[in-house]
């Protein structure tokens, strides 16, 4: 579906439901880490890319103080008042949107009531940040909106972060929403998640980056991550006693953590190695891909691959028939798993010649293996969130 016939659809979509065109448009896009699972809410690193995969709000302001939000992706939907947010237990897909709308509230920030349509193409519970997508477009449309708000992209990250933290009860890290609000056509981002501040790198000519989606779903809410995050977090605590200016595992050393690994469980020990490491890994991919260096490329992409399956444990039992097609499929320079885990998507890099035949290559051998039918599909750098605009 090209621009124009995705507008066509969620136009007549919105003339169906409420009786009249949209005037409203703001997009922003999903996102996949290239190198760095788990190392956001550890204050560490990130190499990060919004992509062409995105979610669109399509609006058109009321005059009373109420919100009519549908999705033309998930069921429900339903009306709220700006004056009396609550969390929806029949359409909590809804709770992102209330959530974004309670916390700019609480900042200060002036909110109109609005008649809106979401259409995504990030799949859901795939790891590319669909809930943040939906998130930062809730937002961007809010500020379109009031046409009167002064609020930097990081601020609006981090008030979108705080959303899904307190509203939807998911403790993540800033990742997810930065990489929304800031992404850059044409590059990834080398995020510092302690200082907010990132630098662009850009993909080598001739590598492609490719999605291939288990088409197993997360479930991250109330899940294993939280438990991930605590181990982290014993993990600072027990070593902060030898010391004391470590205040998250990114200010730690893989010295520092062998010297006084005896005084940390054998478990959280694990995780403690992992983030160290992965945190590493990402500035080594910076200047493997600022070099163009494949060789490097493919040997951080399996460090972290096997790092995230025998140290952190977020492998799903779908995630090993999906590396061994990507590593045996034509091709393939390096793959590694993207997101947060326990099911979702492996991200490859890909020699672009060979992209095609890539790509049919494991979603026959994944199917044979597995009898899921997989999406594998090539993703470019886009822009981070805004209005959206369409050629008259």
């Amino acid at each position: 579906m090209n621009p124009a016939e995705r507008r066509a659809l969620v136009e007549e979509e919105f003339r169906q439901r409420f009786g009249h065109a949209p005037t409203l448009w703001a997009q922003a896009p999903g996102r996949v880490d290239l190198m760095g699972n788990h190392t956001d809410y550890n204050e560490g690193y990130v190499m990060t890319m919004a992509i062409d995969r995105n979610t669109w709000l399509a609006a058109r302001p009321r005059k009373d103080r109420k919100v009519a939000i549908f999705s033309l992706n998930v069921e429900g939907g339903g009306e709220f008042n700006l004056d009396d947010i609550r969390r929806d237990e029949i359409s909590p897909w809804t709770n992102y949107v209330r959530g974004v709308a309670t916390v700019f509230q609480d900042e200060g920030f002036t909110l109109h009531g609005f008649d809106g349509l979401v259409h995504s193409t990030i799949p859901f519970g795939s790891g590319l940040s669909s809930s943040a997508g939906l998130e930062v477009v809730t937002a961007t449309l809010l500020k379109m909106l009031a046409d009167t708000w002064h609020i930097d992209p990081v601020r609006l990250a981090r008030l979108c972060q705080r959303a899904e933290n307190e509203f939807v009860g998911m403790n993540c890290g800033v990742l997810d929403q930065y990489s929304s609000a800031l992404g850059q056509a044409g590059h990834s981002l080398l995020l510092d998640c302690r200082e907010l501040t990132h630098r662009t790198a850009s993909i080598p000519e001739g590598l492609k980056v490719v999605i291939c989606d288990t088409r197993i779903e997360r479930e991250l809410t109330g899940s294993e991550y939280g438990e991930r995050r605590a181990q982290c977090e014993e993990g600072v605590q027990r070593l902060a006693e030898f010391y004391p200016a470590a205040t998250h595992l990114r200010d730690l050393s893989l010295a520092q953590l062998r010297e006084h690994e005896a005084a940390l469980p054998a478990v959280v020990a694990k995780r403690c190695r992992f983030i160290i490491e992965e945190n590493q890994r990402v500035l080594d991919l910076g200047e493997a891909l600022s070099a163009d260096d494949r060789t490097a490329i493919r040997a951080l992409t399996e460090g972290s691959y096997l790092g995230a399956r025998d140290l952190y444990e977020i492998i799903s039992p779908a995630t090993e028939p999906m590396i061994q097609a990507i590593l045996e499929a034509p091709g393939t320079v390096g793959a590694r798993q993207a997101g947060a885990g326990f099911g979702g998507c492996m991200v490859a890099f890909v020699e672009a010649r060979s992209a095609e035949v890539f790509a049919e290559f494991v979603r026959t051998r994944y199917q044979a293996e597995t009898t899921i039918t997989p999406e594998v599909y090539p993703v470019q750098a886009a822009p981070g969130a805004g209005p959206l605009g369409f050629p008259e």
